[in-house]
């Protein structure tokens, strides 16, 4: 089951461990096997991943990268194909992805020996841009007809536990969520808090942009650790941070939002 629907469908790059995900999701459909065990999986090969890279056991740390891109998308797929979409599995997702984000740059600054103040601007810039992607994705969802809208563009209040989950774990997963992810969001929102009203972002910008997925930036990294370029992650992730205000520029010269 698709995030959006067919028309609204585009090349997503950081997106290379769906077709597995899907594969690997209907495998689990008429198991015990729940969205949550499988997000608290993806957390562990993670961690093991980060582990690795302390060591610097890059290939492992690599695969193990690459591995739990695609487990991170088994879950939503796994929601969607059981029909148990939940806001504790959409907040607990993001806040792993956060965390483990802020392990793997702990671990490059301890085996370079880098600047503290650089790696947390690195680590920064990082969220920031896969805030502006989840944030431009988000809309593009919410607007196309029979997309997937557990995702809210606004993340202003609690919301309402869906079936089948507690509103406890719901509001504590979403005061974590909104303690890592606010200040980014508030970012983004004070950049171009017009695109939610009414954009309609073309296939080619939201491709370019998905180079801010999370799953490509895991990409890029694994690449940097194998050919011996661990040294330049941290600049390198500061530096590709400037394209943020040149993609909001263009969306809002080229992709003004409606009347």
């Amino acid at each position: 089951m698709s995030k959006l629907s067919a028309s609204d469908k585009f090349y997503d790059l950081s997106d290379y461990g769906r077709p597995p995900a899907v594969w690997i999701a209907n495998r689990l459909k008429n198991t015990k096997v729940t969205p949550i065990h499988v997000t608290f999986a993806f957390g562990i090969i993670g961690l093991i991943a980060v582990y690795c890279i302390l060591i610097e056991q890059f290939v492992v740390a690599g695969f193990l990268l690459i591995l739990k891109s695609i487990i991170d998308a088994v879950d939503g797929e796994l929601a969607r194909i059981k029909k148990t979409p939940s806001h504790s599995g959409r907040y607990l997702d993001s806040v792993f992805d956060n965390i483990l984000n802020m392990l793997i740059f702990f671990a490059i600054y301890h085996i370079t020996k880098g600047s503290p103040s650089l790696t947390i601007l690195a680590y920064v810039g990082l969220q920031l841009q896969g805030t502006l992607y989840n944030y431009y994705y988000v809309i593009l969802r919410n607007n196309s007809i029979g997309g997937d809208s557990t995702s809210r563009i606004f993340e202003y209040k609690i919301p309402r536990a869906l079936p089948g989950e507690s509103q406890k774990s719901v509001s504590i997963l979403y005061m974590i969520y909104t303690s890592l992810y606010g200040a980014y969001d508030r970012i983004i929102y004070t950049l171009d808090g017009s695109a939610a009203r009414g954009v309609k972002f073309p296939k080619w910008f939201m491709t370019c942009l998905s180079v801010y997925g999370l799953g490509f930036q895991l990409l890029i990294m694994v690449m940097m650790f194998n050919f011996n370029l661990t040294e330049y992650i941290v600049p390198f992730f500061i530096a590709f941070t400037g394209f943020v205000p040149i993609f909001i520029i263009i969306r809002k010269i080229f992709l003004p939002h409606s009347k």
